[in-house]
């Protein structure tokens, strides 16, 4: 059920794009064990002037933040698994891990409306959320 948005500040080529896409789908699916086919990530280019950085940044062109908007429940330590296997994918990809940001916004279920306009805390999701 995550809503994610990854922000770079460099083109990719659409392989590219896609591995960038499917790794934090894959460290979604790794630790906070939701389904593999509940997919909502999304991909946003900016030019490098529209979206700023740590000058400190050994490569800023690869700076990645990554937005993920969730139901709350999920544990500590599956945030810190998340973080990591992240990081962790988007490392093979080139990016260096220092370089990427994670913001997790957790939302309540009854203020997400899914599946027809219903909420969210009304509606059987198919995966625990409290993992």
């Amino acid at each position: 059920m995550p809503s994610t948005l990854i922000e770079v500040r460099r083109q990719y080529s659409e392989a590219e794009e896609t591995a960038l896409l499917d790794a934090v789908q894959g460290a979604l699916v790794a630790a906070f064990r939701i389904p593999p086919e509940d997919r909502n990530v999304r991909l946003a280019v900016h030019a490098p002037h529209r979206f700023t950085c740590s000058p400190r940044l050994s490569d800023p062109e690869r700076f990645t933040f990554v937005s993920i908007d969730c139901f709350a429940g999920r544990s500590l330590d599956a945030k810190r698994r998340l973080y990591a296997e992240i990081v962790d994918r988007l490392a093979v990809l080139g990016i260096p891990r220092d370089h990427v940001t994670i913001n997790l916004r957790e939302i309540t279920p009854e203020n997400w409306g899914i599946r027809g306009g219903h909420a969210g805390c009304d509606v059987n999701l198919g995966f625990e959320v409290k993992v």
